[in-house]
C-alpha cells in the first residue's frame, strides 16, 4: 500500500518571494503557492511569474508542491492554468469548483497543452452549490482526463456564502464536511480540511485538528507556519495506535486465521475490516517515518 502523507498543507502567497523560499524548508507535507486570494489584482501577473519560477527551480524536497490558480470566472484563469500546467507542479488547485463541467473543461485544456501526466487536479469545495453537487464532482475522478485526485475545503468562503457562523466545534458545517468526506471516499480521492483562522489560539486549533481527523480528513490546510507541527502531530498515528495496528495485522496473517472474518485479540473480537484499517495506519506511519 503506497500512501503519501498530506497531514499539513500550508498556503504561501505567490507574491511574496521570501515566503516561496521559506516554503522549501518548512516541515509541512505540502505547500500551496497561491495566486488567488492572497494576491492583489495588480500583483497577479508578477506572482504568476514568481511562482512558476519557484516551481521550475525546485528544491522543495519531499514536500508536495501545489499551485492554486484563479477561478474560471476570472480574467487571470486562462493564463494561470497555462503557466501552471507548463511548470508541472504535483497539483494544480482550482478554486470555487461548483460542478463537474469545470473539471472536464480544465482536463481537456491540460490534455491539449500536453501537460506532464504527474500533475494532478484538486478542487476547492467552497460554495453552497458545490455541496449539493458533491457526488458528481467527486465522480469526475473516475474520468482520467480530469486528473481529479483531491478536494480542499474552503470553509471561509462557505461561511461567507451561507452566512453560517464560524464557531468552535463548527456545528453549522458538520453536515457539509461529512458529505464531502463521504463523496471523496466513494470515488477514491483525498480530502483536506479547511483553515483555522485564529492563529493566536493554539488550543482551538488543536481541537479543530482532532475534529478533522475524527471526521475522516487526510489532513488540514494551514495559514501560518506555527500550525504545522501541531497539525502533523494530530494527523500522525501514535506509537500505541501503530503497535495495536501491527498486532491486528499479525493476528489475521497467522495461518490458522487466514480464512477467518473475526478473531479475538486481547479479549476483544476484531473483524477483518479492522485489519484492513490497520494496514492503512501502518502504511501512513511508515510513510511519515520515511520522510523524517
Amino acid at each position: 500500500m503506497t500512501i503519501r502523507p498530506r497531514r499539513s498543507v500550508l498556503y504561501m502567497p505567490g507574491s511574496n518571494a521570501r515566503a516561496l523560499d521559506k516554503a522549501r524548508t518548512l516541515p509541512a507535507d505540502g505547500v500551496i503557492l497561491d495566486l488567488e486570494d492572497s494576491v492583489a489584482p495588480d500583483a497577479k501577473e508578477a506572482a504568476r511569474e514568481q511562482v512558476v519560477g519557484a516551481v521550475k527551480a525546485g528544491g522543495f524536497g519531499a514536500r508536495e508542491v501545489i499551485i492554486r490558480i484563479n477561478g474560471v470566472d476570472t480574467p487571470w484563469h486562462a493564463d494561470d492554468l497555462s503557466a501552471a500546467a507548463h511548470a508541472a507542479p504535483d497539483i494544480i488547485l482550482v478554486p470555487k469548483v461548483s460542478n463537474s463541467d469545470t473539471l472536464e473543461l480544465i482536463g481537456r485544456r491540460m490534455l491539449d497543452m500536453g501537460t506532464n501526466h504527474k500533475t494532478r487536479i484538486w478542487a476547492m469545495i467552497e460554495t453552497p452549490l458545490a455541496i449539493f453537487n458533491i457526488l458528481p464532482i467527486a465522480a469526475a475522478a473516475r474520468d482520467s482526463e480530469t486528473r481529479l485526485s483531491g478536494f480542499v475545503m474552503g470553509t471561509n468562503d462557505l461561511a461567507k456564502d451561507t452566512r453560517a457562523r464560524l464557531v468552535p466545534g463548527r456545528a453549522p458545517m458538520l453536515a457539509w464536511l461529512s458529505m464531502c468526506v463521504a463523496a471523496a471516499r466513494i470515488h477514491g480521492i483525498d480530502i483536506l480540511d479547511g483553515v483555522y483562522n485564529d492563529i493566536g489560539n493554539p488550543d482551538g486549533f488543536a481541537k479543530e485538528c482532532a475534529q478533522g481527523l475524527e471526521l475522516g480528513f487526510d489532513g488540514k490546510t494551514l495559514i501560518h507556519p506555527s500550525q504545522i507541527e501541531p497539525c502533523n502531530k494530530a494527523f500522525s498515528p501514535s506509537p500505541a495506535e501503530v503497535e495495536q495496528a501491527r498486532k491486528m495485522i499479525g493476528a489475521f496473517d497467522k495461518p490458522e486465521n487466514k480464512g477467518k472474518g473475526v478473531v479475538s485479540i486481547d479479549g476483544r473480537m476484531v473483524e477483518r475490516l479492522h485489519a484492513d484499517m490497520a494496514r492503512r495506519t501502518v502504511a501512513i506511519a511508515e510513510a511519515i517515518s520515511a520522510r523524517t
